[in-house]
């Protein structure tokens, strides 16, 4: 390859990873056609990019930058992997497209986060971690939950409070359909003593 072609894809490449600060390395070399037509495509879907490249040329358009430790200890023709929601998602999709023998041999070689280089190993750990929306639940959940349980708190008394009101309506209620009835029974029970009383004096 001439010195030329070299620069023009060092340009190109250093574009497209223009304000890229974390990526991960995994080797593709052997992965049969339409697997990596699948692969590009799966990766697609979740907006990673995939860009198979020859480390010494990476090396070259990176130095200087914070994805620059991705090329220390890789070597030959690697995959460099970008893009996601973060880096930590992106862990997690390399290692379950590691784990699918279709795949073979994709594994992951390495990668740079926040300007430190990760080994095959760290990539595996950061792929367990949570992810920024498993992050952003769980800080929503602990937020919400004082605000939750201060809501319940503050319930609670005015709950108590209806409850007892509604008994005491209730009891009020059946008190008052009590009385009714003694009314009405009593003036049943007059009514026919003085129609008995007006009988036995026309008799």
């Amino acid at each position: 390859m001439s010195k030329y072609v070299k620069e023009l894809i060092m340009n190109d490449l250093r574009k497209r990873l223009e304000g890229v600060s974390d990526a991960l390395v995994v080797d593709v070399v052997g992965i049969e056609n339409n697997k990596a037509v699948e692969l590009r495509k799966r990766l697609r879907q979740k907006k990673i990019n995939l860009l198979v490249v020859k480390n010494s040329l990476a090396r070259r358009a990176t130095e200087g930058t914070s994805l620059a430790p991705a090329f220390e200890s890789a070597g030959g023709t690697l995959a460099l992997l970008w893009g996601g929601e973060d880096i930590i998602s992106l862990a997690k999709e390399v290692i379950a497209i590691a784990e699918k023998k279709e795949f073979e041999p994709f594994m992951p070689k390495g990668g740079a986060m926040d300007g430190q280089s990760l080994s095959a190993t760290q990539v595996r750990d950061v792929s367990k971690w949570p992810s920024r929306s498993e992050q952003l639940s769980i800080l929503v959940g602990q937020i919400l939950s004082p605000g939750a349980t201060l809501c319940a708190q503050l319930l609670a008394p005015g709950a108590k409070l209806a409850s007892q009101l509604k008994k005491k309506a209730d009891e009020a209620g059946e008190a008052a359909e009590a009385g009714a009835a003694e009314a009405v029974s009593a003036a049943g029970d007059s009514a026919a003593a003085e129609t008995t009383t007006k009988a036995d004096a026309a008799g």
